[in-house]
């Protein structure tokens, strides 16, 4: 299958959490941290304080502060929580600790796609609105390092998807035109308009098949291989 200008796709880029990867629910994460220095919460309590700070901007958080945006953050629903004592050296330790306790997955449909995509010559990467402490960890433990020809993340141009500009800045250190590229990803926000903007293809990993009219939508990875 082709598209654009008749271009055949080149490159085929993935979104990392969500779209590559899973990992268990957030108020767990913390609850498995927590309990590990003796601090006992209800993922209720944590899930309760979580979303009372959710409307902080993230993205600007990151790449303003970089991992030290992820402590505060946590600190945040710590006191949220009512926890005062130690809370400081809790919120570090949820930070440093957070992909030890995550139970970090791939998806099934994952490791075949990209042996596929690679046996036929495409490059392929990731652009992920995560710091490069952070992603090199998870694809260290996952053992996906050596897969991919490139991994972009917020603190290689400051900046974060959607911005086209970190889309175009990958697709040139694969030495590819946006056309040729392909991008993969869970959220219609960052992934599906930003991909769109920079010239890329879109398609959306809706593997619940839940998404709403308007976008191009794939149920499995696999079928990107129909686009290369």
């Amino acid at each position: 299958m082709t598209f654009g200008m008749k271009m055949q796709a080149k490159a085929v880029l993935f979104d990392l959490g969500d779209t590559l990867i899973r990992t268990a629910d957030i108020p767990e994460i913390y609850r498995r941290i927590s309990a590990n220095y003796g601090v006992k919460l209800s993922t209720d309590e944590i899930r309760k304080a979580h979303r009372g700070v959710e409307a902080s901007d993230t993205i600007k958080g990151m790449i303003t502060s970089g991992q030290e945006f992820w402590v505060r953050w946590n600190s945040e629903v710590l006191k949220r929580i009512g926890i005062k004592e130690s809370r400081d050296f809790l919120a570090r330790k949820i930070d440093e600790l957070w992909w030890e306790y995550a139970d970090l997955e791939i998806y099934p449909d994952v490791m075949e796609t990209i042996t596929q995509l690679k046996a036929k010559g495409v490059k392929i990467g990731v652009i992920t609105n995560a710091l490069k402490r952070d992603y090199e960890q998870i694809l260290k433990k996952l053992k996906l390092t050596s897969f991919f020809d490139v991994v972009v993340g917020i603190d290689t141009l400051n900046k974060a998807k959607p911005d086209k500009e970190i889309f175009l800045h990958t697709v040139k250190m694969l030495g590819v035109h946006p056309e040729q590229a392909v991008f993969i990803g869970d959220s219609v926000k960052y992934d599906y308009v930003g991909a769109e903007r920079a010239g890329l293809k879109p398609l959306l990993i809706d593997r619940e098949g839940t998404a709403s009219e308007g976008v191009e939508t794939i149920r499995s990875l696999a079928e990107v291989l129909l686009h290369v």
